[in-house]
């Protein structure tokens, strides 16, 4: 008798900020429960255990607008929300993973792993990497591509957030 698993989604995007010191994204980045500031999301919260330590819980949601399938029919609109728990924070490596503990948006085991790293002389990128199950709903594609402009809309957002100041 086979035992019939479905292999693990393992994929990393990364995002360069030229220019910018890696204390810069890594600040940014470290604030786990503000997410909002980083992601065109509507909510991130801190729901419990100890800011800026491991077992740290964040609740982030976006409301979600759904057309129907006919031409005429209504659209919805649906609330996706995750709960995320922070398992490590090294401020010293510029590194932190979190996992997600409940959503309605498919994660059955989600782990990923934000890093910020130097690059030349001035300059800095992010590295969100993630493995998880196959998600419910939703391509490996899909997921990577969200991943991929998730890093790059952080950046931006950084570094225009950087150069206002």
């Amino acid at each position: 008798m086979t035992e019939e698993s479905n292999p693990k989604w393992e994929g990393k995007a990364m995002a360069e900020l030229p220019g910018t010191d890696p204390q810069l994204p890594w600040n940014a980045l470290e604030d786990f429960c503000n997410l909002h500031k980083l992601l065109p999301i509507e909510t991130c919260y801190h729901v419990e255990g100890v800011s800026g330590q491991p077992g740290l819980i964040r609740y982030c949601a976006s409301i979600v607008e759904e057309k129907g399938v006919a031409d005429d029919a209504e659209k919805t609109t649906t609330i996706k929300w995750a709960k995320e728990k922070l398992l490590e924070i090294d401020p010293e490596q510029r590194c932190l993973t979190y996992e997600v503990v409940e959503s309605n948006i498919g994660f059955k085991s989600y782990v990923a792993t934000l890093k910020v790293l130097p690059i030349g002389q001035d300059g800095s990128k992010i590295e969100w990497s993630f493995v998880c199950d196959p998600v419910e709903g939703w391509s490996f594609q899909d997921l990577n591509s969200y991943i991929e402009s998730s890093v790059e809309f952080m950046a931006k957002k950084i570094v225009l957030a950087h150069n206002s100041n």
